[in-house]
C-alpha cells in the first residue's frame, strides 16, 4: 500500500461517516464503515438535537482536533469540512487576534509554520522574537498583522515531514477568522439538517491581555451575535488557562473546558499571579471541585487518563475519569493521531515514524476508560473505534 492509500479515508469511509451524520444512522460496523449514533426520535440529525446542550452529542464525542488535519492543512475551512464529511461530531478551533482586534483560527499566534509568510518579502521586516507564555520565539506574529495583510497569506500543512500528503493542498485556503467559520457552520447546518458543533480555545489569553487584545470579550461578542451564548448552544470553550474559562463564564452561558496539560505544569495564568498550584492538584478531587464551579468539563492530555511507563507503553487508568465524573465532569482528552511517531510504544508498527501505527488498538484503550469524547486528528478512525466499542457493548 501506498503512502497514499494509507493516509487518504476511503471513499466508503467518508460517504458512510457522512451520511451516518445526516441521516442518523446507529452507531455500528456496515460493510466496513463505522457511523454516527443513532438520532433520538423527535430529533434532527445523528443524536445532534437542536438546543438540547451538550449532554445530546453522542459518547463518546469525536472532536476533530482542528478539523481533519490528518489529511487537511489545519484550521482551514477544508479542514474543518472535511471533519463533517467524516462524521465528526464537533469541530475545533483556536483563536488568537488580529492587530486590529479580529479573531482568527491558527493553533498559534506565531505563523511561521502555518501560512507561507515567509515567502511574502513585503512581511520580512515583521520577523521578530517575543516571549510568549515564558518561551522565547522567533517568526511572525498574527497581533503584528492587520487582518487585511493576514488575507493576503495562504495556509500550509504545519509539519510536511510527516504528512507529506497534506503539502498538496499548501496555498488553497486563507486564515480564516471565526466570525466566518460562525457563518461557515451556520451554512453547513442548514445543508446538513443538524446542529454544527465548535469547540473553542482561548490560546494565550493573560499574553494577549496584557497586549490589550482580550480574546474572551471579543469572543463572547460574537457568541451572541450568532446565538451561540446560552447553556444549550452548539459551543464548548475551552483553554488552558482556568481564568479564562472563569471570565467567560461571567459573560456567556456556553460549557467551558479546562485544559489540563503535563501533571507537573502550571497554567500561565497561575504563574503570573503566583498561584503554586500545579495541573497535579487540578486533576484530584479537590481541584476537580473547584473546576466544576465554573465549567462544565476537562481536557486532560490523554497522558493523565493513562500514563505510559519509562518505555513509553500504556500504563493503568488513574483514576481521573471516575474522580471527574463524581464531580460532574465531562472528559475531552487530547489528542489521538495515527501516526507512529504520536502513538504509545505498544501500538507503533514498524520502523517508519511517519506510518500509521496500530491507531484502533490505542483508541480502545482509550476508550474503555469511559471518557466522554477524545480529540482526533483522524476523525474517522475514531468514529470507526467508537463504533467498535459501542457493538462490543
Amino acid at each position: 500500500m501506498t503512502q497514499g492509500e494509507r493516509r487518504t479515508p476511503a471513499r466508503r469511509t467518508v460517504l458512510g461517516a457522512a451520511g451516518a451524520t445526516v441521516l442518523g444512522a446507529s452507531a455500528s460496523l456496515a460493510a466496513g464503515t463505522g457511523t454516527a449514533q443513532a438520532a433520538e426520535p423527535g430529533t434532527t440529525g445523528a443524536a445532534h438535537g437542536r438546543g438540547r446542550g451538550y449532554r445530546s452529542l453522542p459518547v463518546p464525542t469525536v472532536i476533530a482536533h482542528r478539523g481533519a488535519s490528518g489529511y487537511r492543512p489545519e484550521h482551514t475551512l477544508g479542514s474543518y469540512r472535511l471533519a463533517l464529511d467524516l462524521g465528526a461530531h464537533v469541530i475545533e478551533q483556536d483563536l488568537v487576534p488580529t492587530k486590529d482586534g479580529h479573531l482568527v483560527c491558527r493553533h498559534e499566534n506565531d505563523i511561521t509554520g502555518t501560512t507561507d509568510v515567509a515567502d511574502h518579502p513585503e512581511f520580512a521586516s515583521r520577523k521578530t522574537t517575543k516571549t510568549v507564555d515564558g518561551t522565547a520565539l522567533t517568526g511572525w506574529f498574527t497581533e503584528d498583522f492587520t487582518l487585511a495583510e493576514l488575507k493576503t497569506l495562504r495556509a500550509k500543512e504545519r509539519i510536511p515531514a510527516t504528512r507529506q500528503e497534506n503539502t498538496l493542498y499548501d496555498g488553497r485556503w486563507t486564515v480564516p477568522t471565526f466570525e466566518e467559520v460562525l457563518r461557515w457552520a451556520e451554512d453547513e447546518g442548514r445543508r446538513r439538517g443538524r446542529e454544527i458543533w465548535l469547540h473553542v480555545e482561548t490560546k494565550h489569553p493573560t499574553y494577549f491581555r496584557s497586549l490589550g487584545l482580550g480574546l474572551e470579550e471579543r469572543l463572547a461578542k460574537l457568541l451572541r451575535r450568532y446565538g451561540r451564548h446560552r447553556a444549550n448552544s452548539p459551543v464548548f470553550l475551552q483553554s488552558f488557562e482556568p481564568s479564562s474559562i472563569q471570565r467567560l463564564a461571567r459573560l456567556v452561558d456556553a460549557p467551558g473546558v479546562v485544559l489540563l496539560s503535563g501533571a507537573s505544569s502550571r497554567p500561565w495564568d497561575f504563574v503570573r499571579a503566583g498561584d503554586p498550584r500545579t495541573v497535579a492538584d487540578l486533576v484530584t478531587p479537590e481541584g476537580l471541585r473547584w473546576i466544576a464551579s465554573y465549567a462544565r468539563g476537562i481536557g486532560p492530555t490523554l497522558d493523565l487518563v493513562i500514563p505510559k511507563d519509562a518505555s513509553g507503553r500504556l500504563g493503568d487508568p488513574t483514576t481521573l475519569v471516575r474522580d471527574a465524573h463524581a464531580e460532574g465532569l465531562i472528559l475531552h482528552p487530547y489528542t489521538h493521531r495515527n501516526e507512529n511517531s504520536f502513538l504509545p510504544a505498544d501500538f507503533r508498527r514498524g520502523t517508519d515514524p511517519t506510518a500509521y501505527g496500530d491507531a484502533f488498538g490505542s483508541l480502545k484503550r482509550y476508550l474503555e476508560t469511559g471518557i466522554d469524547g477524545i480529540f482526533a486528528d483522524n476523525p474517522d478512525t475514531a468514529l470507526l473505534a467508537a463504533a467498535d466499542l459501542d457493538a462490543r457493548g
